[in-house]
């Protein structure tokens, strides 16, 4: 049977809307359709965000509540007004990426499944010079919205300080996230480095509520994340649509919206209203680009203070003064490798929570999932059984970890015993989720392990 399909006409290019009726949030019954006229209504405003910018298409074919994947590489099948880019990765690797200039591609791209849009920091006239400085507020599990909202007023405040003008924005996930227009002078480098001077003064400011610091067992309240400024990373960008239950929207707000503001409130179903009486808070953000001088003066005061590079991603090459990529807990000069154990996997498993690291920490796996709610749906059944345990454990406790998987990202989540009774200790069990995100991989001769 063929596929049913919806040609709308958008600024004179026709665009096909294929399964216009499929649902893609099943709890509000927001269908396709729907997704791609929401993304026309605001369409002013998430141009702001995404347009001019190489972008990374995640695709969420079956809806938001199924598996999703990241396509690097522009499909080959696009009409002959779609724009591309080429982009060189860390690894070294090309990619002609999506560059999304009008409202139609906006609408195309969509179509393809891509619930949110996370483009670029730079625009496909100068790849080599980041426009905008990101700060991506990650809450560990527990912290109060209210030390969020802080950090982010704190982040403001900061940013203007250093001459900066901060522009805010909810997640429309668990976080926060603050940008500034910059100017194009500055190298990808330059940018994450001023992003972690940046953090390093917030955690200053704020040091109950704030970090800077990469390993989690050293985090604490909520983490500026300053690798979100490294090359070839994207974040989901204003008036993306995350693949939440109720469909919520990360929205830009102004300043006197942020205290007390709740991103429940900010939906599909909500945001067309608010666009069209409110219109885009952002609309002034183009014109604001400001310097990253002062930053990157504070970072070079850092530096002669005797600070270190702060770690870099894993796939990055180690910069000279970047401190070693090993957990504090297992550096040298901690406990002897002796002391600590490779904790046992769980039943039917081949590789435990830490896989074959040694570790003085008594680490339980709760969950491998596909995605972070059925993982954290697993660790509510595990706390169900065990509500003994869970008074004991902080929120640095609790590890909820994305990892990689062939083109999409999984979730572990990890349970560190340390702060509970030896002899009330739960068992490693079996998992209460068990994803294994390399079934039916059939890998190359050359990459079998021997």
């Amino acid at each position: 049977m063929p596929t049913r399909k919806e040609i709308l006409e958008i600024d004179g290019l026709e665009v096909a809307v294929s399964n216009p009726e499929k649902v893609f949030f099943p709890r509000t019954g927001v269908t396709k359709l729907d997704l791609v006229r929401y993304y026309l209504t605001v369409a002013d405003g998430a141009l702001r965000g995404v347009g001019g910018r190489p972008m990374a298409l995640k695709r969420y074919v079956n809806g938001a509540e199924g598996e999703f994947f990241f396509q690097k590489r522009a499909p080959e099948s696009r009409p002959d007004w779609i724009e591309t880019i080429e982009l060189r990765f860390p690894s070294g690797r090309t990619a002609r990426e999506i560059v999304v200039t009008n409202a139609a591609a906006l609408a195309w791209v969509v179509n393809l499944g891509c619930i949110d849009l996370n483009p670029h920091p730079v625009r496909a006239a100068d790849l080599d010079h980041p426009d905008e400085l990101r700060v991506d507020l990650d809450p560990l599990p527990g912290v109060p919205w209210e030390h969020v909202l802080e950090v982010a007023l704190t982040a403001r405040e900061t940013l203007g300080d250093f001459g900066l003008t901060a522009w805010p924005k909810t997640s429309g996930s668990k976080g926060f996230h603050v940008y500034s227009r910059i100017e194009r002078r500055w190298s990808f480098q330059e940018v994450r480095r001023a992003a972690v001077a940046l953090a390093r003064e917030v955690e200053r400011r704020v040091p109950d509520i704030a970090t800077s610091k990469w390993w989690k067992e050293e985090r604490h309240g909520v983490f500026l994340d300053y690798n979100q400024n490294a090359k070839d990373r994207t974040v989901a960008s204003p008036y993306s649509v995350r693949p939440t239950p109720d469909a919520r929207v990360s929205t830009p707000l102004s300043w006197d919206e942020v205290p007390g503001c709740d991103p429940a409130a900010f939906t599909i179903e909500t945001m067309r209203e608010r666009f069209a009486d409110r219109g885009d808070p952002w609309a002034g953000i183009d014109d604001a680009a400001g310097s990253l001088g002062g930053l990157l003066e504070l970072a070079a005061q850092h530096e002669e203070a005797g600070f270190a590079d702060a770690p870099w991603p894993p796939q990055f090459a180690k910069g000279d003064n970047e401190p070693r990529r090993v957990q504090p807990s297992k550096r040298r000069g901690g406990p002897p490798p002796r002391e600590g154990v490779v904790p046992p996997p769980a039943p039917g498993k081949r590789s435990g929570p830490t896989g074959r690291r040694r570790t003085t920490m008594p680490l339980i796996e709760i969950a491998r999932a596909a995605t972070e709610r059925e993982a954290l749906e697993g660790l509510e059944r595990w706390k169900a059984r065990h509500p003994e345990v869970w008074p004991y454990l902080g929120p640095t406790d609790v590890l909820v970890d994305p990892m990689r998987g062939r083109s999409t990202t999984w979730t572990r989540i990890r349970v560190n015993l340390r702060n509970v009774p030896e002899g009330e200790r739960p068992p490693q069990e079996a998992l209460e989720v068990d994803y294994d995100p390399w079934e039916g991989v059939e890998w190359p001769a050359e990459e079998r392990a021997p």
